[in-house]
């Protein structure tokens, strides 16, 4: 799974939320949060695990 990392950080900005607290919330590491922000691939597992931290479908994040 590819998280679009525009859309990755756009949306942390809008919820005014860190890398850290995401991947408290989304209950993996920072490196994981990171690897993803940086246009790296993500397990499907660790994908919707963000979107559910960011209180976002899945679909709103993935690359078109």
């Amino acid at each position: 799974m590819r998280i679009d990392r525009v859309k990755l950080v756009s949306e942390l900005t809008r919820q005014d939320m860190t890398q850290k607290k995401l991947a408290e919330l989304a209950g993996v590491s920072r490196a994981s949060v990171n690897y993803i922000k940086s246009g790296k691939s993500c397990s499907d597992v660790v994908g919707n695990k963000i979107a559910a931290a960011l209180r976002v479908p899945i679909e709103k994040l993935l690359e078109n």
